[in-house]
């Protein structure tokens, strides 16, 4: 007995021993939460990769509002975790104070740019997706007019809607473009029956194909054009699969591959401070093509729509930025 007892605690040792050494991630989610089918999906969904495949222990959390990402990142930071996410652009006070407070601790933030060296800013060119998208509306387009639904009225929403509306001008200089915006708090990224609202005012208005960039609120946008056979398209993750026939595509945002790829190098002891681009040229944006919609498309369309993608990527088509041409 007393032999065994020993090769217990000794196996016990090795156990707490191993676990201990394992590479720690915390994940801050913004309040739409993992299953909002967007951003914050796209993001859980790299991470728990990472889980599997590199073997780091991790645990997420969902902030219930803004006032709460401070200390949620101060504990994951007090609690010596090695790389604290966080998703969102709201989360870059947070972080930027949490960092400075711990800088042997490494972050990183999606759509924000928190400047510190234990600090890795993922950005996306949101604009050349969009374009992609305004582009791909117009071609399927029966009536001339086309909508877009933004969740919170913010500079990085507005990217979206210039490059959108740029690649419906693109394709028919003579389309209309509809916008709405849901709010102007986080509520307006977890808000479908406001979205819906907006969708079905943008049907009326003889929108037959309508652009999200909201969210969770992006179901309402999916509920109208089921109800009324249009098109809708999705955003972030690929969404094709919600509303099969009825989403014609999906602005990819490859918020997965970032947080991956981040949580990789960090676990190799490869982890640099500083902002990383994800565009069209690396697949960090793209545009979703599966067995769900796949028959809403001629070789003749996809074609045309891979090419200008090409010549995005070749800088032979200019996107307009929001950030940049106000």
């Amino acid at each position: 007995m007393l032999v065994a007892g020993r090769i217990f605690f000794f196996l016990s040792a090795i156990i707490v021993s191993s676990t201990s050494l394992a590479f720690k991630v915390g994940l801050v989610l913004d309040k739409g939460g993992k299953d909002d089918k967007s951003f914050n999906t796209s993001a859980y969904n790299g991470a728990t990769k990472a889980e599997k495949e590199l073997g780091i222990e991790l645990k997420y959390v969902e902030a219930t509002d803004n006032n709460s990402l401070e200390v949620l990142h101060r504990n994951f930071a007090q609690k010596k975790y090695d790389l604290v996410i966080g998703i969102g652009f709201a989360q870059a006070d947070a972080i930027k104070k949490v960092a400075a407070l711990f800088p042997q601790t490494q972050f990183a933030i999606v759509d924000g740019e928190v400047k510190a060296n234990n600090v890795r800013s993922l950005l996306f060119e949101e604009h050349e997706g969009s374009f992609l998208m305004g582009a791909a509306a117009a071609m399927k387009s029966k009536t001339g007019v086309v909508g877009f639904l933004g969740g919170m009225d913010i500079p990085l929403i507005r990217r979206f809607q210039k490059g959108y509306e740029a690649g419906v001008k693109y394709i028919n200089p003579k389309a209309t473009v509809l916008n709405n915006y849901i709010g102007v708090t986080g509520e307006a990224w977890n808000n479908p029956t406001k979205a819906k609202e907006m969708a079905l005012s943008q049907i009326g208005k003889k929108a037959d194909v309508i652009f999200h960039a909201a969210g969770a609120s992006g179901s309402g946008l999916f509920d109208a054009a089921a109800d009324k056979k249009i098109y809708a398209i999705g955003v972030d993750s690929n969404q094709n699969w919600i509303k099969p026939g009825v989403v014609l595509t999906s602005m990819l945002k490859r918020v997965d591959v970032a947080v991956y790829e981040t949580i990789k190098s960090a676990n190799a002891k490869q982890f640099q401070g500083g902002v990383i681009r994800f565009g069209l040229k690396d697949s960090g944006v793209d545009w979703a093509l599966d067995q769900n919609n796949e028959k809403l498309w001629s070789a003749l369309e996809k074609n045309k729509l891979n090419e200008i993608k090409k010549q995005i990527i070749a800088k032979k088509i200019a996107v307009p930025d929001y950030y940049v041409t106000k």
